[in-house]
């Protein structure tokens, strides 16, 4: 899988050499390939992003109720590390676009509008070595089941090129997970692949422990997430991390 910049050992030699016509016949082509099924198709976009974009990297999030995500593919650590913290934090480009159903493209965490935004997320994306990111809702009316998450660790906006192929691939890659979600769904497909198995268990994980959290404080949902993600950013834990704790009766909550 290709990575980073173009000027690094990232992207193809031939990445800028990609025009408009040529990606979108790139992302036909993908489609084309035989045996590419709609639990496989994620993560090939996800990857044609990286190889065709000027971006470093890239991710797959998926929401259940709430504010909470989960991870489904990442292109590499970082990617992961950034998703997971703004879960945490219950912040940061992700965590809006997912709220708003609407693309944020944030060109510059280091400094300006999109550093105040979201200071805590801006902080600890620069720490990681990401210096933008651009957050695609997927799903339709008005409604995001998740988001695309590019990545890049140089500041600058997504050109008008790049966004050609990216809005398009997000669009992809919310028909590929509803047509998939439907599969599992038919009394005719009832073997259908369970790809979100681990995503629905970093979902259970975190709902449990938020339950637990809201029966001894005696407390509503948000309130009881928001404690979770306070001591999780606390002890220097991701909010899975720390939910697995008080599953676990490592970690105590007090009034």
């Amino acid at each position: 899988m290709n990575q980073g910049r173009p000027e690094d050992e990232g992207r193809g030699a031939d990445a800028d050499a990609w025009s408009g016509t040529e990606r979108t016949k790139r992302l036909a082509d993908l489609f084309s390939v035989e045996g590419l099924s709609a639990a496989d198709a994620p993560a090939v976009l996800c990857r044609a992003c990286v190889d065709l974009l000027d971006v470093t990297g890239a991710s797959i999030s998926l929401y259940g109720g709430g504010d909470t995500g989960a991870l489904w593919w990442s292109s590499d650590p970082v990617a992961g590390r950034l998703a997971e913290a703004q879960y945490t934090l219950g912040d940061g480009p992700c965590q809006t676009a997912s709220r708003a159903a609407a693309p944020v493209l944030a060109a510059d965490l280091t400094q300006g509008p999109d550093a105040r935004r979201w200071p805590v997320f801006a902080q600890q994306a620069v720490e990681l070595g990401v210096r933008a990111v651009f957050s695609l809702p997927l799903g339709a009316g008005g409604l995001a089941i998740g988001t695309l998450d590019l990545y890049r660790d140089a500041p600058g906006p997504l050109s008008e090129q790049d966004q050609s192929f990216a809005f398009p691939v997000s669009e992809a890659i919310t028909s590929a997970l509803l047509s998939l979600h439907s599969a599992q769904g038919s009394r005719n497909a009832p073997f259908a692949p369970t790809w979100l198995d681990g995503a629905e268990n970093d979902h259970e994980e975190v709902h449990q422990a938020t339950g637990m959290i809201m029966v001894h404080l005696g407390v509503d949902p948000e309130y009881a997430l928001a404690r979770l993600r306070a001591h999780a950013f606390a002890h220097a834990q991701t909010v899975t991390e720390a939910a697995r704790d008080v599953i676990a009766g490592k970690i105590r909550f007090h009034e």
